[in-house]
């Protein structure tokens, strides 16, 4: 095996080639970090690792957008696994052509375990937090952890207090939000 090869499947961070948002190819990491064999995701859009069709399409804009500025784009965001839980990850992205970011691009993605917002929440709070940008409501993520809807709601109201925010929504939205430490 050419050593470029051996060097793509090999990379310490899950790594994927994709052309308009497919998954063309993926690296033996990718197991590891999403759950999914490499074969499993190849040919696959790329929105079966986002928790939701808006976050792949704003991370999507907003990537795109950056990606014809900026040789390396950079960000933080909540993604899904194979077995459905909704992890924190650093990503990474270059296009092969800056005129149409999308046409060829090449991602890497690390998982940030206790990083990014959901960084300042409890472990409690921070199922609670996956559950919540997952669209469950107190009563199924209660039902799921074996606890009590007024427990859940104790919560999301500290995580409401702590995040900063107004409401549920207004906490979602940052959870699921890119953007951290004021970056865009």
């Amino acid at each position: 095996m050419d050593p470029e090869r051996l060097a793509f499947r090999h990379a310490p961070d899950a790594t994927l080639i994709l052309a308009d948002r497919v998954i063309l190819r993926a690296s033996l990491r990718v197991e590891a970090v999403f759950g999914w064999r490499p074969a499993e995701l190849e040919g696959q859009s790329i929105r079966i690792l986002y928790p939701g069709q808006t976050d792949y399409e704003v991370i999507g804009d907003r990537a795109r957008r950056a990606m014809r500025m900026d040789e390396v784009y950079r960000d933080e965001r909540f993604m899904r696994r194979k077995d459905g839980q909704v992890v924190w990850m650093e990503g990474r992205g270059t296009a092969l052509d800056r005129d149409d970011p999308q046409r060829l691009a090449v991602w890497t993605y690390r998982p940030l375990d206790g990083e990014g917002p959901s960084g300042q929440l409890t472990p409690t709070e921070r199922i609670v937090a996956r559950y919540l940008v997952n669209g469950f409501t107190s009563k199924e993520i209660a039902q799921a952890m074996g606890s009590s809807p007024r427990t859940i709601e104790v919560h999301r109201a500290n995580m409401i207090r702590k995040m900063k925010v107004r409401n549920s929504f207004e906490l979602v939205s940052r959870l699921l939000s890119a953007e951290t430490g004021g970056e865009t």
